[in-house]
């Protein structure tokens, strides 16, 4: 069995995209944030041979996240004082409960390449660890074939060297690693104007993109 897991948190102003206020309004970032989320579990929804979850915090966003989710989909909610602690915690309970293969990612860059998520599946029949890094230096993805707690400890969360540090780790574990390609978090202003210039261009946009329409449909009355 292979799961794949949603970073996911609810949508409510001056609580998630705060680098877009500034220009943006509070509201405005929350209503980008909740397309992200809606084009995500539509991406994740179909892919076929795994199963679905989306990871909530906080604990009291159960309602909304059950009134967006598919039936096929389970909640797990995310315990622990940082992204480590949240990651190594989701990916325990998901391996104690008999899969073989956890792939964890973010809802912060709606437009990545659905491709990308199925090779790092594929990557896992060979590699340890599949990491997807990001432009800034953290990841969108990171794949499992085991436990590894470890690899989630001491991190510098938030900075440009996450996915450094964490490749480190992993090979002082002896550990086998494999990267998929480099993709971008939508995190700043600038991250949306580029974002809507390739959804603009779609199909003939590089990289293959997810056309992730609600996001579209939000930001085509922004920009």
């Amino acid at each position: 069995m292979n799961a794949i897991v949603i970073m996911a948190r609810e949508p409510k102003p001056n609580k998630v995209k705060t680098r877009l206020t500034p220009p943006l309004d509070p509201q405005t970032a929350s209503k980008i944030y909740h397309g992200f989320l809606l084009d995500r579990i539509e991406q994740v929804e179909s892919l076929r041979e795994v199963d679905h979850f989306v990871a909530i915090t906080p604990e009291s966003s159960d309602s909304f996240f059950k009134d967006i989710i598919p039936k096929d989909f389970a909640l797990l909610r995310q315990k622990g004082k940082d992204l480590g602690e949240r990651l190594s915690d989701i990916s325990n309970t998901l391996f104690k409960k008999g899969y073989e293969k956890v792939v964890m990612m973010d809802s912060d860059s709606p437009n990545l390449p659905s491709r990308y998520i199925s090779e790092g599946l594929k990557m896992l029949n060979k590699a340890d660890l599949v990491l997807g890094p990001c432009e800034d230096g953290g990841y969108y993805l990171i794949g499992l074939s085991s436990n590894m707690p470890q690899i989630f400890q001491d991190i510098p969360w938030s900075t440009s060297r996450v996915t450094e540090i964490t490749n480190k780790k992993a090979k002082a574990l002896g550990k086998k690693i494999s990267l998929l390609e480099e993709w971008y978090d939508v995190d700043t202003f600038e991250d949306l104007k580029r974002m809507r210039t390739e959804l603009d261009s779609y199909p003939k946009a590089p990289n293959d993109i997810f056309f992730c329409k609600n996001t579209y449909s939000i930001i085509s009355e922004i920009l």
